[in-house]
Parts: C-alpha cells; structure tokens; sequence
C-alpha cells in the first residue's frame, strides 16, 4: 500500500494558500470585481509562485473582453445584474435580466466584442440576487476553490471558479481527467447544486509541453 506524508513545511504552505485563497475569493467578489483571483506569475502570501495556463497576453485580452462585454451589456439591460467572465477568449455571462429580449440582446453585445471566440449564456430572467444571496455564491465559490487546493491531485490555479445561484462553473485549460477530478470535488461541496464545465479541454501531450513534465 502506498503511503504520501507531508512535510510539516509543506502543510503549512498549503493551509495558508487555502486561507488566502478563502479570504481574497470572498473579499473580491464583494468588492464586485470579476477579475481572476490570480494572475499568472504571482507570489503570493508564503513565497508560493502561482502559474496561469494563459500567456501574459491572454490574460490582458480576457481582462479587455470583460471590461467591454460588461459595459456594453449594461447599456442594454439597465435593470439587470450581469457578469462577464472570459478564460482564453470563451466568455461566461452570468446574472440577472429582466427579460427574454434582453438575454438575447446582451449576448448578441458580447459576442461582438474583439476576439471573443465563444460565448456561454448563463443569465436568468428573474429579479437579482439580494447582497446576501450574492455573499452566499462568494463563500460557496471560495470553498470549491479552496477545495481544489486541498486536493493532493488537482492543479487547482489552472481553474477559475465562480459560483451563481449554487451552481458552481469551472473555468479553465485542463485535459479531460483533470477536468473530471474538479467536476467530482466541486459536486463534493456543501451547498452546490450543480457544476457546469466552461473549460477549454488540452490532451495530456499538450499539458506536458505546457508545464514542461513528461
């Protein structure tokens, strides 16, 4: 039977990525900024470098994307809460409107922003969520992500995660089996109703050039 141990150097670096990562996931979503938790190159808190799959060129081009796609869907849906979130170039859309039209409407705007190659529809036609409900999806969304970094098995900076309404969406470059492993650890957290994959899948050659393993 195969034993891992831990170095105590080691638990604790990972237990305080596990709390920063609560912490700054929680405080950014309240701040209401959609921006990823971490960009590549990081250090963060314990000396801990943080990688992105994303060159340094695509995070600036989803950041661009966000920032267009929010402030054009906001002209059309004056009423509604909505979110742009764009990992290499496929954008999420997440929130509230206030009708059929302008779902239809706000997806149109976004998906005409320069170099957006996907668009996902997330938004629901219903009233927005209280700040209460939205603090619920923020503490739901750091404790999948924090679970991600608990497991020994999970490359947990290559996902970005939000959390709407309960259901949990992966963001992400992974192959099919890390893709498999995040799906089955979020559907582990308390109070997700359901996980929705928003990944860009690589082979597992493309992962080994990517980080230099084979």
């Amino acid at each position: 039977m195969n034993t891992h141990t831990r170095t105590p150097s080691k638990t604790r670096s990972r237990a305080s990525l596990r709390g920063w990562v609560l912490a700054g996931l929680v405080g950014t979503s309240l701040l209401g900024g959609c921006a990823p938790l971490i960009l590549g190159g990081a250090v963060i808190g314990t000396g801990l470098v943080v990688t992105d799959r994303r060159t340094t060129g695509m995070q600036l081009e989803d950041r661009a994307i966000e920032t267009k796609g929010e402030a054009r869907a906001r002209e059309l849906a004056t009423l509604g809460r909505i979110n742009v979130s764009s990992y290499n170039r496929t954008v999420l859309i997440t929130g509230e409107v206030p009708g059929e039209t302008e779902r239809a409407a706000v997806e149109k705007a976004v998906s005409g922003v320069e170099n957006v190659r996907t668009v996902v529809n997330e938004l629901v036609v219903a009233p927005n969520l209280s700040v209460s409900q939205r603090s619920g999806d923020s503490l739901l969304g750091a404790k999948v992500k924090a679970s991600l970094v608990d497991a020994k098995d999970v490359a947990a900076n290559a996902y970005r995660v939000i959390a709407e309404r309960g259901v949990v969406y992966l963001m992400g470059r992974v192959t099919e089996r890390e893709a498999g492993r995040a799906v089955e650890i979020s559907r582990s957290v308390p109070g997700v109703v359901k996980v929705v994959r928003v990944l860009d899948i690589i082979t597992e050659e493309e992962l080994a050039a990517m980080t230099g393993k084979r």
